[in-house]
C-alpha cells in the first residue's frame, strides 16, 4: 500500500484524488491546497484523507510515501523539489518546469533522493495513443513523413501561461515519443489576442534530422473543439481523434507507389480504412497506477525524467521562437 497526498484541489488536482483513491495499493492520505473553502469542499468527497493548506505537514509525516502536485506551473519545480528532497516520491502535473535549468535541478535532487520523479504527460498513457506508438515502431506505416496536431477549443484561458505551454505540453510530448528524437529546428509564431503577453492561439514548427517535420496548432479561440494527431508514413497514414467516442484510431492504406509501366512517375494508393481496437481504460487512471507500479518496482516511468526534461528543453526553444516573431517584437 502506497500512501499518498495531493497537492492543489484546483481543476485537475481533485481527478487525481478521485483515482489514487480508488486505486487499491494506493490509500490517499493528505489534501493540501491554499483555499480552505478547497479544502473543505473536497474533505467531504474523501473523509478518510487529512487535510492542510502547509505542504509541509506533508513533508514531515514520515508514513507519507508519494507526494502528487497539481499545482499552477510556475510553482512545479519548485514544489517538486522540495517533496523529492524531503525523501517523498513525486508525481508532478505537466509541464516539470518552466525551464531547462529549473528541470534539472529538479531531476538531480531526485537522484540523489533515490526517489521516483514522474511528470503527468496524460495523453502518452492513454490507450489509443499507445496502440498509435506501437504502429510507428513496427514500422507499419514505413518511414515518418510528417506528424500534425490540432488541440483546439474555445476554452477556459489561462492566466499565467500560454497556449504553447498549457496546451502544447500535451502534444509536445506525443510528437516526441513518436519521433524518438528531438528537433533541431523550431519556429513558432502566436497572438495574443484576449489576454496581452499570454498567446491564446499558437503555430509550432519542427524539423528533426531523420528528415521529420512535425507541426502543432494550439488555441483557446476556435469555434471547433478538437484534439487530433495525424501521422503520415511511407506506407500508411493514422489518425488518433480523441473526439470520437469510438474510431479513436483510425489507419488509412494510402500513399504513393511507383508506377513501373512509366518509370520515375508515380500513382496514388488508396485502399483499405480500419480502426484497430482500442481499450476503453480511463488514461488518467492508467497513468496514476503506472505511478504506483514505478514506486513498487523502483522502474523509472514512462515519462520520468529524460522524457520531461526533452518536452521542457523544446518548450523553451520554442517559447525563444514565440517571443522573437511576435508581433509586439516587430513594433
Amino acid at each position: 500500500m502506497t500512501n499518498v497526498g495531493v497537492v492543489g484541489l484546483g481543476y485537475w488536482g481533485p481527478n487525481l484524488a478521485r483515482n489514487f483513491d480508488r486505486l487499491p495499493d494506493a490509500e490517499l492520505a493528505w489534501l493540501c491546497d491554499a483555499s480552505e473553502e478547497a479544502l473543505e469542499r473536497w474533505a467531504r468527497t474523501f473523509p478518510s484523507a487529512r487535510i492542510t493548506s502547509r505542504l509541509d505537514d506533508l513533508l514531515d509525516d514520515d508514513s507519507l510515501d508519494a507526494v502528487v502536485i497539481a499545482t499552477p506551473v510556475p510553482t512545479h519545480a519548485e514544489l517538486a523539489g522540495r517533496a523529492l528532497a524531503a525523501r517523498k516520491h513525486c508525481f508532478v502535473e505537466k509541464p516539470l518546469a518552466r525551464s531547462e535549468k529549473e528541470a534539472e535541478e529538479v531531476i538531480e535532487t531526485a537522484r540523489a533522493a533515490e526517489r521516483v520523479l514522474m511528470v503527468g504527460h496524460l495523453l502518452e498513457y492513454h490507450p489509443g495513443v499507445e496502440r498509435l506508438t506501437e504502429l510507428v515502431r513496427s514500422g507499419e506505416l514505413g518511414e515518418l513523413r510528417y506528424i500534425y496536431s490540432n488541440r483546439l477549443n474555445l476554452g477556459k484561458h489561462r492566466q499565467d501561461e500560454n497556449a504553447l505551454w498549457s496546451l502544447g505540453a500535451h502534444d509536445l510530448s506525443v510528437v516526441l515519443m513518436l519521433a524518438g528524437e528531438e528537433p533541431y529546428e523550431w519556429t513558432a509564431m502566436g497572438e495574443s489576442y484576449v489576454k496581452a503577453g499570454v498567446e491564446d492561439v499558437v503555430f509550432a514548427l519542427m524539423r528533426f534530422h531523420s528528415g521529420l517535420i512535425a507541426h502543432m496548432h494550439l488555441s483557446w479561440l476556435d469555434p471547433h473543439k478538437e484534439r487530433r494527431f495525424t501521422v503520415v508514413g511511407s506506407k500508411r497514414m493514422a489518425t488518433f481523434d480523441d473526439m470520437e467516442l469510438e474510431r479513436k484510431l483510425t489507419v488509412y492504406d494510402k500513399g504513393f507507389d511507383e508506377d513501373y509501366s512509366s518509370y520515375g512517375e508515380y500513382i496514388a494508393r488508396s485502399g483499405d480504412v480500419f480502426s484497430p481496437r482500442v481499450p476503453n481504460e480511463e488514461p488518467l487512471r492508467l497513468e496514476c497506477r503506472h505511478f504506483l507500479d514505478c514506486i513498487r518496482d523502483g522502474t523509472e516511468p514512462r515519462s520520468g525524467a529524460e522524457s520531461a526534461l526533452r518536452v521542457v528543453r523544446v518548450l523553451e526553444g520554442l517559447q525563444r521562437s514565440l517571443l522573437e516573431t511576435s508581433f509586439v517584437a516587430k513594433r
